[in-house]
């Protein structure tokens, strides 16, 4: 099938023929494998990432990486999924880079590139030329890059590496990304000078991102002074120092939990998410508050994560500002709640894949929803929907929130399913297997796995209904991720 034939192709979302009951494996963490892969490509040594995620997004960052000199090897993980060895080498150009449309990749390898030598050539997806990268290029002239963008402040963009950069002290707005800030940071241990890194806008979007940079450099060997710890507000210290080689296992992307969960609320079932952690610093870990807020409960075990519903959806009032990318399955579950909703701390959100609320409110009421934009958010009330195209504007979130509502929602079609490849593989096999309450054909290739009839274990932590909902209070959530890794100093 072309690009042009799959961006057209209508998918049916199917609907709930019974209540849910099935644990979902879903695959690991596209923030912490491009996060391990970047922190890999600087170290001193080889290192592991195991049961990376495997997407558009992450082997974008993969290839690019191998562009500029980087062996990544891939192998088979003993214990399952996939096993990366990343082996470090001189960075160089000339290269020539293809970010997609992956925020990560085209944020976080300008400053990689600037401690190249030799250009590095930056090109991508037609909405990846309108999201916005001025803060990273203006703080690498600050700190003394050679970067040709032809005053955009965005892409397509060169960046003409010395093979070092002086680093010192530099001032970003980072109110548009948290990634301007977490993409200076991941490189700042190989800055001359390190790094001392001041936010100057007035809101700072997605901090637990933030803290996850933080984390992962701090067990990569980097000295790291932050805000969370303490330290001045909005400004983040990096030592001059050298990264440690890693063996580290993927934690499960818990945002892509998010449709999931939501089955299992809506269709008042139960749905079973493997392996979550109790500690993490992964935004989708909000959705034990945000779901159990919406009529749910849940159970933390050793097992993982239940998430059980009744049948009733309430509306629900929350902040997700720190949590942003959790939007479109919020809001399509809101969309379906009984009450009224508002979300409000995401006007940044308009400048994601695409601009996620206008895009939101407009597909929700072609359906017949009643969405309004607000200046930082979205307001849903409640109303009978019906079928229709459901348009996804390559955005892979706006397509797994379209499946949600096919849940109840008979006749939804949705644009171009397969834009979901870009941080969930195979979505539609997973969904359907869900439904159906059976697993999906084995195969190297699957990065998830469903079982029907999702055991109830024995329950150490539980949670109902409260009616509110704060996303950044959750019982074992730290600001220390617990990605199931171990440090492996000296040894490959």
């Amino acid at each position: 099938m072309s690009d042009s034939t799959a961006q057209t192709a209508l998918w049916p979302a199917p609907t709930a023929p019974r209540a849910v009951d099935a644990t979902v494996t879903v695959p690991g963490s596209k923030s912490v494998t491009n996060r391990a892969l970047v922190l890999a490509a600087h170290s001193t040594e080889p290192g592991w990432v195991r049961r990376p995620l495997r997407s558009r997004d992450t082997v974008l960052m993969a290839d690019a990486l191998r562009a500029m000199g980087v062996q990544i090897d891939e192998t088979v993980n003993p214990s399952g999924g996939e096993a990366w060895r990343i082996i470090p080498a001189g960075l160089h150009g000339p290269a020539r880079i293809d970010v997609g449309n992956a925020g990560t990749v085209m944020r976080f390898l300008p400053p990689v590139a600037a401690l190249a030598d030799g250009p590095v050539r930056f090109e991508g997806d037609a909405r990846a030329y309108e999201r916005p990268l001025h803060g990273v290029i203006d703080a690498l002239r600050a700190l003394g890059a050679r970067i040709d963008d032809e005053g955009r402040g965005s892409l397509p963009l060169t960046v003409n590496g010395a093979g070092s950069l002086s680093g010192g002290s530099v001032s970003v707005d980072a109110s548009s990304s948290s990634q301007f800030v977490s993409a200076l940071l991941l490189s700042a241990p190989r800055f001359n000078r390190g790094l001392e890194l001041r936010h100057t806008g007035r809101t700072l979007p997605s901090q637990p991102h933030i803290r996850m940079t933080v984390d992962m450099l701090r067990k990569a060997g980097a000295k790291v002074d932050a805000p969370q710890d303490g330290g001045a507000r909005n400004v983040w210290r990096v030592a001059p120092s050298a990264l440690l080689g890693r063996d580290l296992t993927v934690e499960p992307d818990l945002s892509n939990a998010a449709p999931f969960l939501a089955a299992a609320l809506i269709t008042g079932g139960r749905v079973t998410i493997p392996d979550w952690p109790r500690r993490t610093t992964q935004p989708g870990d909000a959705l034990r508050t945000l779901f159990t807020a919406m009529g749910g409960s849940y159970e933390l075990t050793e097992q993982g994560l239940t998430l059980s519903g009744t049948g009733r959806v309430l509306g629900i009032t929350a902040d997700l500002h720190e949590v942003g990318e959790l939007t479109p399955v919020i809001a399509a579950v809101a969309a379906l709640a009984e009450g009224e909703s508002v979300l409000t701390g995401i006007a940044h959100l308009r400048l994601h894949e695409t601009d996620r609320l206008a895009a939101l409110a407009k597909e929700i009421n072609e359906l017949g929803g009643d969405v309004t934009e607000t200046e930082d958010g979205l307001r849903i009330r409640p109303t009978t929907l019906h079928g229709g195209v459901f348009h996804t504007y390559e955005d892979h979130r706006l397509a797994t929130a379209a499946a949600v509502l096919g849940l109840t929602v008979d006749g939804v079609q949705v644009e171009n399913v397969a834009t979901t490849a870009k941080t969930l593989p195979e979505f539609p096999e997973l969904w359907t297997a869900m439904l159906a309450g059976r697993a999906p054909a084995p195969g190297i290739s699957t990065p998830g796995a469903v079982s029907p009839g999702a055991a109830a274990p024995e329950t150490t932590e539980t949670a109902e209904t409260t009616g509110t909902a704060d996303p950044t209070d959750t019982a074992d959530a730290t600001d220390t991720a617990d990605t199931a890794d171990t440090t492996a100093p000296g040894r490959g």
